[in-house]
Order: structure tokens, then sequence, then C-alpha cells
């Protein structure tokens, strides 16, 4: 295998211009290639590729169009960070409460062993999670201002305070080792039941890391699949084999899981902001069609009516 070598700027130009790009101007697609690092933005040549050449790009497209569908994409990524951010928050906020009110404040208290999960094939699991949050605890505690001020001025860290410092996935996998009526009075917050609640909290861990960490979005696929739902129902969804095509390990799968989890108004707000950025995409690319770009995403092209969706209609 030949090795990857270092290659100017004038030489990224030259190969995507042998690769077929049209690039208008020189200059601002140097600048954007220094800004941006060729290698992330050619991650998304893919949508442009000829059918029949792999290796080059459609008739007509432009350095500017692909420089488009990257600048969306890191839209796209920023409204959902965002939400995943308020989800995270809310879903710490109420394990805390719930664990705080009915197990204790003290973490000799609320990372008893009794507190949690006590079947056979979960003791393991709670064991090294215990572990985790108690490393959190003495690692980050004094790095943190506010477990910090707690450990300082009281000698413990309530879990309100905690949380703060947990990661998603360790808030995932603490959900997933709770007692069962724990789990259960938690899901139904969200008028979930444990099963789809348990499914759905790994798949928002993963997004939340995608998203922290600025990897390719909007054509990210999940290894695991949801269940089907009445938003698949009431929304049409195309089924193909039986299957419903969107909605099942793609980004409106994510949609869906967000239904559930933020407000109406949140969600009206997040629909509203994902219309502006793919108006605005839709604007700037001319060789492919915004609906192939939907399609990339999982998106039914009436994506956007799950925001008419009621509570009422959900049940």
């Amino acid at each position: 295998m030949r090795e990857k070598q270092f290659k100017t700027l004038d030489e990224q130009i030259e190969i995507l211009r042998h690769k077929g790009l049209i690039i208008n101007n020189e200059n601002y697609a140097k600048e954007v290639l220094l800004r941006e690092n060729y290698f992330f933005l050619s991650g998304y040549r893919h949508l442009f590729l000829d059918d029949s050449n792999l290796k080059r790009f459609k008739e007509g497209t432009t350095f500017e169009e692909l420089y488009s569908l990257f600048l969306f994409d890191r839209q796209f990524r920023n409204i959902i960070f965002k939400n995943l951010l308020i989800i995270e928050n809310n879903l710490k906020s109420i394990i805390a409460y719930r664990l705080s009110q009915k197990y204790g404040y003290k973490e000799n208290d609320y990372l008893r062993l009794k507190n949690f999960d006590s079947s056979p094939e979960k003791v393991r699991q709670v064991n090294d999670l215990i572990k985790k949050m108690k490393r959190q605890i003495r690692v980050n505690g004094k790095q943190h201002a506010a477990t910090s001020h707690y450990l300082s001025n009281y000698g413990y860290i309530p879990l309100w305070v905690l949380v703060k410092v947990l990661s998603f996935g360790i808030v995932s996998e603490l959900y997933s080792v709770l007692r069962i009526d724990d789990r259960v009075a938690i899901a139904e917050l969200y008028q979930l039941d444990i099963v789809t609640m348990t499914n759905y909290l790994p798949i928002l861990s993963n997004y939340r890391n995608l998203c922290a960490h600025e990897d390719i979005l909007f054509e990210n696929k999940t290894q695991k699949i949801i269940g089907d739902t009445i938003y698949h129902q009431l929304l049409n969804i195309e089924m193909v084999d039986g299957e419903y095509k969107y909605g099942k390990n793609d980004l409106f799968a994510l949609i869906i899981i967000m239904k559930h989890l933020l407000t109406e108004v949140e969600v009206k707000n997040m629909v509203i902001e994902i219309e502006h950025a793919l108006d605005n995409l839709n604007y700037n690319i001319h060789s492919i069609s915004i609906n192939q770009v939907l399609d990339r995403m999982g998106f039914p092209s009436n994506w956007d009516n799950i925001v008419n969706i009621s509570k009422e209609e959900e049940k």
C-alpha cells in the first residue's frame, strides 16, 4: 500500500480538479482547504460522485456545492448537539432528584448496592458502574468548581452535583441498572416504557459524542435500531420488505427519539432551525437535489410534520 504523502494547497486543488470538481475561485478554495482540512471536506464528496465512476464528481459539481454540504452538516450538527445537551441535562436532573429523594444525598447513600438492579446478570455491571462513579468523584471532585465546593465545605458530593461531571454514557448506563421501579418512574415521565427508554439512551449518547467530536453527522447510521412508533405510522413512511424505510437507525430515528424527550416548544424550535438549514443548502446545490440529501439523512419528504403530531395522537 502506498504511503499518503503531504500535499500542498496547489496539489490539493489539482487533485480535486482531476476528479472533475469545478473550482471557480482558486484563492477561495485554498483558503477553505487551509481552514477546514482537505481530508474533512472530501468526506462530503460521496453524494456528488458520478454513479458510473465513483472516483469522479458528477458533471458540473462545484467546489462551492461541496463546501455548502460541509457547512450544512456543521449547522445541522450544532442544532442537534444543542438539543442533545438539553436532553442530557434534563435526564441527569430527573435521575438525581429521584435517587436523592429515595436513597439519600451522600454518595455512601445513593451508591449502595441495594439501590440497584439485583438480578444476577446485572451484578457485575452494577459493581463496575459504582466504581466508575466513585472514580469520577475521586478524579473530578477537586477539579470542577461545584464538586470541589461540596467536598471542601461538606465532605461529600450530592448526586445532583455529581451528575454535572458524569458523561452521558455513564448516565445512560446508570439508568439501565437502576431498580425496575425507578426505571419505570423515570420512563413514564417521558411516556415511554423501560425497554424503549433503555434502547434510546445509548443512541443519544453515541450521537452526543459524534457531535462533540465534529464527525460527519447527516449520513450517519447507528448499529442499534429503534422499534416502530406511532410517528412511522402517522407520517405514512414507506415500507420496504415489511420494514420502514426511514426512522429506524438513521437521523430521522434520532429526531423521533428527541420528539419523545424534548418539550413541544423545543421540538418546534429544533424543526424550524433544521428547515432553515435545509433551505440554505437547497439554494446552494445544483448538481444534486435536496431530496437526495434528505434520503441520505433518512428523512422522509414530510419529516417536518412530526412537529404537528400531538401528545394525544402519540398515545
